[in-house]
């Protein structure tokens, strides 16, 4: 690996098994932010993460309060002619379910094959640790890091940061910087490094279909009167037309078209369409006509049924006419699209469209973001590109992503500050499902990067 003949990548590799046995005692704590039964582990993980970062000399370190759950944050002043670096990380985890399809206990890490199974591994306590020991190497080997730092490990991104906006527009001194570094980011393949540029927004609603006051008895009214169900899946097929387009009247408003180089740059990226089946298990592709699989993907936005229920749910047959059926839909947002708009624009097209008599409710989900970009010559983008091109001997790919990372945004319209994505994880490492693992080598790789990218930036 390049960077070994530095001293903080010799204090790193002299301390390897330490901290890969702290890995594990975070890796334990079973932080999920869903769920309000796993607060007391919140709270414990938090006071894990604030405890490693005093022991690296971080002078400042506070647990925030917020409105949902606590916020780690630290700075390291330097000097005042030194630019200053936000690290972005959370310690908040999905939860495990469905729990026997794990192989190993979700939160009892166990190695198998160079790889470290567990909750959390590679989304995102791998980022917490990796960013905290980076800056500890290079404290311990130059007596402080070359740039100002602030931290900001927070607890709830699994489920939308809701709580995010408000602190930093409340605190927005705490958080002052001139570019914000995301660990919550993976690398394309073991050998092949990525820059991230730009992640879809997110915006959702649950649709609620009443048709009766009671569920009705098939047989003696099934030929009479409307079923909530069979309304609801009809109302839903109008969403889409047949070439996959979303159907929704002023959806794609204020979507710009892709420019021919946006295009080659994503035609760029090596897509190997057999790999990419056999992983998500499919046969074939679906979506939208005129446009390639990785553009659907990384460029256009999306409207996509999550969830659908009404009825009789149980084992045998029940002869029921249901009164209610539900269903949630999520949309990914492109630039320029808004989530606010997204539950009106619903409501009116299906509304216009519900039969006499049914009662149709759109209500927003929560977990709302904007949409994220960068521009291709931003400082932070350029140093953390010709690091992994030292780490890697070649030029990282340039990606997008269909995922959401909520803060993003936030730290662009509110600090006025870009996020550069900087992470380890890896493709197919089972990432909010069974199973997710994290490789061994790839902590001691994260933490090398990072003192890497730090000591770059200070050009």
């Amino acid at each position: 690996m390049a960077f070994e003949s530095t001293a903080w990548s010799a204090d790193l590799a002299a301390r390897e098994q330490e901290h890969l046995d702290e890995f594990f005692d975070f890796l334990r704590i079973a932080s999920v932010s869903a769920l309000p039964a796993h607060q007391p582990d919140i709270d414990k993980a938090a006071e894990w993460t604030a405890a490693r970062m005093r022991k690296a000399g971080i002078p400042e370190v506070e647990i925030l309060q917020t409105e949902g759950k606590p916020l780690v944050w630290g700075r390291w002043h330097v000097s005042d002619n030194q630019p200053t670096a936000l690290i972005y990380a959370h310690y908040d985890v999905q939860p495990p379910d469905p729990l026997d399809l794990w192989k190993t206990p979700p939160f009892e890490p166990t190695i198998r094959d160079g790889r470290i199974y567990a909750r959390g591994s590679a989304d995102d306590k791998h980022g917490v640790l990796s960013t905290i020991l980076a800056v500890e190497a290079l404290a311990r080997t130059n007596g402080a890091p070359p740039i100002n730092l602030v931290f900001f490990y927070e607890g709830e991104e699994e489920i939308g940061s809701p709580a995010v906006p408000k602190i930093i527009q409340a605190e927005r001194e705490r958080f002052k910087c001139d570019l914000v570094l995301s660990a919550d980011v993976g690398q394309e393949g073991e050998d092949l490094p990525a820059i991230g540029v730009a992640l879809k927004g997110l915006g959702g609603v649950q649709v609620d279909v009443q048709t009766s006051g009671t569920d009705l008895h098939s047989g003696m009214y099934g030929a009479t009167v409307p079923n909530a169900v069979q309304v609801l899946v009809q109302l839903l097929a109008t969403l889409h037309d047949a070439d996959g387009r979303v159907a929704v009247e002023g959806f794609y408003d204020k979507v710009k078209d892709l420019t021919d180089d946006e295009r080659k740059e994503i035609a760029a990226y090596p897509f190997k369409e057999d790999e990419f089946k056999a992983e998500a298990q499919v046969q074939e592709f679906w979506g939208e006509k005129g446009y390639t699989p990785v553009e659907r993907m990384w460029a256009r936005p999306t409207l996509d049924f999550n969830g659908i229920w009404g009825g009789f749910q149980g084992d045998g047959s029940k002869t029921v006419t249901p009164r209610e059926a539900h269903a949630k839909i999520t949309c990914r947002l492109v630039p320029n699209q808004n989530p606010n708009d997204i539950p009106g624009l619903i409501d009116k097209h299906l509304q216009k469209r519900c039969p006499p008599g049914v009662t149709l409710t759109v209500k927003p989900l929560p977990g709302k973001a904007n949409p994220f970009a960068i521009d291709r010559d931003h400082p932070g983008l350029i140093a953390a590109g010709k690091v992994l091109n030292e780490m890697y001997g070649k030029d990282p790919l340039i990606v997008r992503s269909g995922g959401t990372v909520p803060v993003a945004e936030i730290f662009q319209s509110e600090l006025g500050a870009d996020m550069i994505f900087f992470g380890f994880g890896l493709p197919g490492s089972q990432v909010h499902a069974p199973n997710e693992w994290f490789r061994v080598e790839d902590l001691h790789r994260a933490a090398v990067g990072y003192c890497a990218l730090l000591t770059e930036l200070v050009r």
